[in-house]
C-alpha cells in the first residue's frame, strides 16, 4: 500500500494509459489527406483531453453525457460525409476516422454518433426533400437539434424487413401504429425516422415523426451492461398522424433502408477498430509500466506474443477500413463489402480487447483501465446493424450464389 492508503494498482491507473499512442504500424497516415488528417488529429485531442478524464463516470452513472454531445457539436464532425446542407465537408475516410477516435474513448459516443449521423441525418440526406433537409440537417450538424432511427421491433431483429409498424393513409398524410424497440435517442430526439409498412401497397417507407406528436411514447431501456451512457428507448407509435410533409419521398421499399445501412455498417467497422485500438493501447501502456518478478511486464516473451498478435489483428483492421472508405468514395461500395468489413472487425475487435483483458489481470475488470468498459460495449457493436452472423450469410449468399435465409 501506498501511503495515503491506496494500492499501487490504483496509482497506476492514474496515469496516461487511456490516451493514444497513435499506433500505426503500417504508416497508413502517409494515405491521408491534409484534411483526413486534421479531422483525426481534432477529434483524437478531444477524446484525450475532454472525454477520457469524465467517460467512466458517465458510463458508470449510465448518465447521457450532455456537456460532451455540446462540444461535439462545435468541433464540425457531425456529418458522416453529407455534402451540404450545413455538414462539414469530409471523405469517407475522414468520417471513418472521427468514428475510430469517438469509440477509442467511449462506445456511448460513437453510438451516439452513428444514430445522429450515420442513420437520422443520412436518411434525410439520401431519401428526403430539398425541404427536409434544409429544415433538419444544418441542426443536427450542429447537434442543436437530435435526431433517432427507428426500424428495429421487438419481434423482428435480423428480420428487419418483416415489419409489423403499420402507416395507414389518412387525410393528408398517414396514421403510424405499432411499436419499435432499440431506438438511440428516441426519447431525446427532436425527429425519429420511423419505418413502417404502407397498408395500401404492403412497402416499407419511412417517416419523420417530430417531438410532441400526439400518440408518440418512448421509454428508457433501463439495466443495460453494455454502451451505458447512450440512451436507448423502447418507443410505441399509437394513431401517430404525419402529414405528407413528413414523409421521405425517396423511402419508396425496404431497399432504400438497405442503402442507409450498407453506409452505416462501414462506420461500425471503423468503430470496432476504435474499440480495438483503445484495448491495444491500454494493454501496451499497462505492461510497460506494470512490474512482475522483479521486471516489467513487457520482457516476458508470453505478454510480447500476445502483444504483437494483438497488434496484427488492429493492422489488419486499419486496412479494411481504409479500403472500404476509399470504395465508397469512389462508388464503388456494395452491401456485401460492407457486411465482410462490419463482420470483421466487430469479430477481431473482440478478440484484441479479450487479449488486453487477460494481460492486465485483475486491473482488467477496473474502469480506470478502460478495456473492461470497451469489454462491454463491443457486445453492442458486434450485435447491431446486423449480428456477425447475418453479416456472414450475406456474403455467403453473394459468393455461392445460395441464399442460405429467407
Amino acid at each position: 500500500m501506498l501511503a495515503d492508503g491506496s494500492y499501487e494498482e490504483k496509482a497506476l491507473a492514474t496515469t496516461d494509459i487511456g490516451k493514444s499512442l497513435g499506433t500505426d504500424y503500417f504508416g497508413l497516415r502517409d494515405e491521408l489527406t491534409e484534411a483526413e488528417r486534421g479531422y483525426l488529429e481534432r477529434t483524437r485531442h478531444f477524446v484525450d483531453t475532454e472525454v477520457l478524464p469524465v467517460i467512466n463516470g458517465y458510463w458508470e452513472r449510465a448518465e447521457f453525457p450532455w456537456d460532451l454531445i455540446k462540444k461535439m457539436g462545435t468541433l464540425d464532425i457531425v456529418g458522416d460525409g453529407i455534402v451540404g446542407y450545413g455538414c462539414p465537408a469530409m471523405s469517407p475516410v475522414a468520417a471513418g476516422l472521427i468514428n475510430m477516435e469517438l469509440n477509442r474513448g467511449d462506445g456511448s459516443l460513437g453510438t451516439f454518433q452513428a444514430v445522429q449521423a450515420g442513420l437520422a441525418m443520412r436518411s434525410i440526406a439520401m431519401l428526403g426533400s430539398e425541404e427536409q433537409k434544409l429544415r433538419w440537417l444544418p441542426g443536427m450538424a450542429r447537434l442543436d437539434l437530435l435526431g433517432a432511427f427507428a426500424l428495429t421491433e421487438a419481434a423482428h431483429g435480423s428480420d428487419a424487413v418483416t415489419l409489423d409498424t403499420s402507416a395507414t393513409p389518412e387525410g393528408d398524410g398517414f396514421r403510424l401504429d405499432g411499436e419499435k424497440r432499440w431506438i438511440g435517442n428516441g426519447t431525446i430526439a427532436d425527429v425519429v425516422v420511423v419505418w413502417a409498412r404502407d397498408t395500401s401497397d404492403d412497402q416499407v417507407k419511412a417517416f419523420l415523426v417530430e417531438k410532441g406528436a400526439p400518440g408518440y411514447g418512448a421509454t428508457l431501456i433501463e439495466g443495460k451492461g453494455s454502451v451505458r451512457a447512450v440512451w436507448q428507448a423502447d418507443i410505441r407509435l399509437a394513431g401517430v398522424h404525419v402529414s405528407a410533409g413528413n414523409v421521405l419521398p425517396g423511402a419508396r421499399t425496404f431497399k432504400d433502408a438497405v442503402r442507409v445501412l450498407a453506409s452505416t455498417r462501414i462506420a461500425v467497422a471503423w468503430g470496432a477498430l476504435g474499440h480495438a485500438v483503445a484495448a491495444y493501447e491500454a494493454a501496451l501502456s499497462y505492461a510497460k509500466q506494470r512490474t512482475q518478478f522483479g521486471k516489467p511486464l513487457v520482457s516476458f516473451q508470453m505478454v510480447q506474443d500476445q502483444l504483437v498478435k494483438m497488434l496484427a489483428e488492429v493492422t489488419a483492421m486499419q486496412l479494411y477500413c481504409l479500403r472500404v472508405s476509399r470504395l465508397e468514395e469512389q462508388g464503388k461500395l456494395t452491401d456485401t463489402i460492407a457486411a465482410l468489413a462490419k463482420m470483421n472487425n466487430t469479430l477481431k475487435a473482440r478478440g484484441v480487447i479479450a487479449e488486453a483483458r487477460d494481460l492486465l489481470g485483475g486491473n482488467g475488470i477496473l474502469l480506470d483501465y478502460h478495456v473492461i468498459r470497451h469489454m462491454a460495449d463491443i457486445e453492442s457493436i458486434y450485435t447491431y446493424e446486423g449480428t456477425e452472423h447475418i453479416q456472414t450469410l450475406i456474403v455467403g449468399r453473394d459468393i455461392t450464389g445460395v441464399g442460405a435465409f429467407t
